[in-house]
């Protein structure tokens, strides 16, 4: 299977900056699309960035011009970095990956396990 391995989160004024990052290990042939999602209390998770294996990276409207999302394939990672961070930001920050099995060539979806972002105001 895939393993994947979040950190970065933490807790900042509002304005700052942090930089979340997502290693991904395992059965990994090939990764296609790397995604962030957050879920607040009491809302549903939402998509905040795709980052496709080949294509446009999109962003959802809440944060664009704010964060960015990156990948270094090399290293199986990809990052999130977020800029003017909002008290409305605080959230549990989820990565996931959708990748082909080393051995079936099946799409994987795999998720990490959650970093947690406060931002105070």
């Amino acid at each position: 299977q895939v393993q994947l391995v979040e950190s970065g989160g933490g807790l900042v004024q509002a304005g700052g900056s942090l930089t979340l990052s997502c290693a991904a290990s395992g059965s990994i042939f090939r990764l296609n699309a790397m995604n962030w999602y957050r879920q607040a209390p009491g809302k549903q998770r939402e998509l905040v960035a795709s980052l496709p294996s080949a294509g446009t990276t999109t962003y959802a409207d809440s944060v664009k011009g704010r964060f960015t999302i990156s990948r270094d394939n090399a290293n199986n990672t990809m990052y999130l970095q977020m800029n003017s961070l909002k008290p409305e930001d605080t959230a549990v920050y989820y990565c996931n990956v959708v990748s082909v099995h080393t051995t079936t060539r099946r799409p994987l979806s795999s998720w990490g396990q959650g970093t947690q972002v406060t931002v105070s105001s």
